[in-house]
């Protein structure tokens, strides 16, 4: 089967087509990789979101880190696209290492590569950078 194709009926609902996103595989697997060499390195627990974010745009995002499995060791970074945002949520325990100082600085090399019109470097650029900042742990 390629991708695009839909699967024959099995009394299920067809699965969502992931290309239908922002992203090619090939840059889902980049970012998917960026985030696990993130999390490897650090101890620390990367997460993207890419959509949507309701008003206020920093509370949403924090509703979203509160979400994750352990919030205090994570890092979010929340992208609308659409809506021209980036928020960059730190847990108690990660903020300690990646100070809101280093979150901005990595913040605008992202929003730099969103503005060329490269979603997928910029948010690979920024895990990169939100992970040396925060160093091995």
């Amino acid at each position: 089967m390629t991708v695009g194709e839909m699967q024959p009926e099995t009394g299920t609902e067809p699965r969502p087509d992931v290309l239908d996103g922002p992203f090619s595989t090939r840059q889902l697997l980049r970012i998917d990789e960026a985030l696990r060499l993130a999390d490897r390195t650090t101890g620390l627990v990367f997460s993207v979101f890419v959509g949507g974010l309701d008003e206020p745009i920093r509370e949403h995002a924090e509703r979203l880190h509160r979400q994750l499995a352990n919030p205090d060791r994570s890092v979010l970074i929340a992208v609308s696209p659409n809506q021209r945002q980036l928020e960059i949520v730190t847990g108690r325990y990660a903020r300690k290492r990646v100070p809101d100082t280093y979150a901005k600085i990595a913040a605008l090399s992202m929003v730099a590569s969103f503005g060329g019109g490269d979603l997928a470097g910029g948010i690979i650029q920024g895990l990169d950078q939100l992970s040396r900042y925060a160093g091995k742990g």
